[in-house]
């Protein structure tokens, strides 16, 4: 089976540290692996405290973080303030709209993720927004050991809010062995890979590279040369267009602009901090948002 393999390009985050991230979705010429619009992954960095994001704003979208080494403490407008460790999962569901922050903490000697966003599907959008913070149990699939973190795969399922058929987990496979991954043939699934000499359904993908596979497989492979960590991403395809601009999903131009107005009149100019976005307890100051482009936002799918 013939798979698209995407590049990942290098975007510097901004801040006073600034975090180097490697990112694969959105592309010009993809925007969505099922409902999963959004892939960064970054380090491992030299040094632990590597990520400070003050509070900025979200809608339409579940954000998931998932790290391999290092702590990210997050806090968000619901009253929301927990940290994430390896092995653990944290999701924020914007919906209508939050804020939130991200900050590493120096109690690990590197910090090293991903980052990721989930498009809430029209019907679900305007949920108030809530946070979910789960470990997942690791399983044995064959040769390979698996933590399921959103969604469904192999018969376990994730302790996380989802709106539409998904799967996220990271699987890890040692050298030489190779996985037969069941999987639901209505889903397309994207494989990012972190570490390791990767085969995905016979074809190379390499270090920060998604392999995409459309919907119709079964069963997905996987064979290690060097050990390989890796995270599958899939989903009953979204079937929906959406409008992505900064820390927005919406529908159409106008919808995400009164997003970015409501942003910087309540939250960066102070004119109503328990609007929309709310507030949150950090010690920076928000992020205001960039100019929107002198050309209209475009519909992708």
């Amino acid at each position: 089976m013939t798979i698209e393999v995407l590049e990942a390009r290098a975007v510097p985050l901004g801040g006073a540290r600034a975090l180097t991230v490697h990112r694969t979705l959105p592309q010009r010429g993809r925007t969505l692996v099922g409902a999963w619009c959004f892939a960064d992954a970054y380090g491992p960095t030299p040094h632990a405290a590597a990520m400070d994001l003050p509070a900025h704003p979200h809608t339409g979208l579940q954000t998931v973080s998932w790290l391999y080494a290092g702590e990210i403490e997050h806090r968000d407008s619901t009253g929301a303030r927990a940290l994430v460790r390896p092995g653990q999962v944290n999701l924020m569901t914007a919906g209508a709209g939050i804020s939130h922050s991200e900050t590493s903490t120096a109690a690990a000697d590197a910090l090293h993720g991903v980052q990721l966003w989930l498009a809430l599907p029209d019907a679900h959008r305007g949920v108030a927004p809530f946070f979910e913070h789960a470990e997942p149990e690791p399983f044995a699939l064959g040769a390979a050991t698996v933590r399921v973190f959103v969604g469904e795969l192999a018969g376990r399922r994730a302790a996380v809010t989802t709106f539409s058929p998904l799967v996220g987990a990271q699987v890890d496979v040692p050298a030489g062995a190779t996985v037969r991954v069941p999987v639901d043939p209505a889903a397309e699934h994207g494989l990012l890979v972190d570490a390791g000499e990767a085969t995905f359904q016979g074809q190379p993908v390499a270090p920060s590279e998604l392999g995409v596979v459309a919907a119709g497989a079964s069963e997905l492979t996987i064979t290690a040369g060097t050990a390989v960590r890796a995270l599958l991403l899939g989903g009953v395809p979204l079937g929906e267009q959406i409008v992505m601009w900064w820390n927005f999903v919406g529908r159409s131009h106008d919808e995400v602009a009164a997003f970015r107005r409501q942003w910087q009149a309540d939250v960066i100019d102070g004119g109503d901090p328990h609007g929309r976005f709310g507030t949150v307890a950090h010690p920076a100051p928000p992020l205001p948002a960039p100019e929107l482009p002198t050309v209209r936002l475009r519909p992708r799918a």
